[in-house]
């Protein structure tokens, strides 16, 4: 009898590490597909910057970027199945919990949850380039589209006002917990030297920082766009990056969160490497 319970004991911890392990994998999986796109949308924002690029700094334009180099469809496919992972990664949270404290708040579980959601559809779009089936439209299309549809719904400018002031919450949380570097808390600090961890705090706070205020800004663009009645002011990430391009300080704006942009990826790459799952 004895014998029975601890040979299912010894097959329930088999199945909860294979689980764990395959988890694990595709976290790490999705932190480095995610990377690779931040990294090559900083890439092509900085070419606009200084005008060397008619490519849209967006998810579309890094796919097209990396579609057009040898082997584009290998590492297209593998971006795809890596964004996969992250969905999976984000259901197992949802439905089982995160690590760390709090980690089985119904709080942190609905944060699983829509990012689940988000990138289920970022990893769709980024297979069905790959596919040649299209998933290539620009972020701006796609926000004038939404925006223009929503608009149209009952209550439509209050739906895209309150999103858009989400949104800007959102940018500004993202921008304060990366400026107090809470990151470190999901890290594996101690497995790190000192230098790694002063570059993995350079890449933390200036790619936090710099996404914060991009999302901050977009979110902006939502609420104009409510509140003027016209979807087309609704910017996706190209048209926002650009529109850093004409503030007084000039193109200088822009290569400054580009660059913001580019240290993000790296810090994907270095959670990759060090974030607790």
């Amino acid at each position: 009898m004895n014998t029975g319970v601890a040979m299912r004991g010894g097959r329930l911890r088999a199945r909860r590490a294979a689980r764990g392990s395959a988890v694990e994998a595709a976290a790490r999986a999705g932190l480095t597909a995610r990377g690779v796109i931040y990294l090559l949308v900083g890439v092509l924002a900085l070419q606009i910057a200084f005008g060397e690029s008619r490519r849209e700094a967006d998810r579309s334009g890094a796919l097209q970027e990396i579609s057009d180099k040898p082997f584009g469809a290998v590492v297209l496919w593998a971006l795809g199945l890596g964004l996969v992972g992250m969905a999976l990664w984000r259901l197992s949270e949802a439905v089982f919990g995160a690590a760390g404290k709090n980690g089985r708040s119904w709080r942190k579980r609905l944060m699983a949850a829509a990012r689940c959601v988000f990138y289920a559809f970022t990893a769709y779009s980024v297979l069905s380039f790959a596919a040649g089936a299209g998933g290539g439209e620009s972020s701006d299309s796609q926000s004038r589209d939404i925006t223009a549809k929503a608009l149209q719904a009952p209550a439509g400018q209050w739906l895209v006002g309150a999103a858009g002031a989400g949104i800007v919450l959102g940018g500004v949380w993202i921008a304060g917990r990366a400026a107090l570097r809470k990151y470190r808390d999901k890290m594996k600090t101690g497995e790190m030297s000192r230098p790694v961890r002063r570059a993995v705090d350079v890449t933390g706070v200036g790619g936090g920082v710099a996404r914060g205020v991009l999302f901050a800004v977009a979110g902006a663009f939502a609420v104009q766009a409510a509140v003027d009645y016209e979807p087309g002011k609704a910017k996706g990430m190209d048209d926002t990056l650009r529109s850093f391009s004409e503030t007084p300080a000039g193109p200088w704006l822009l290569v400054l969160i580009a660059a913001g942009l580019v240290l993000f990826g790296l810090f994907s790459f270095a959670m990759a490497r060090w974030r607790r799952v």
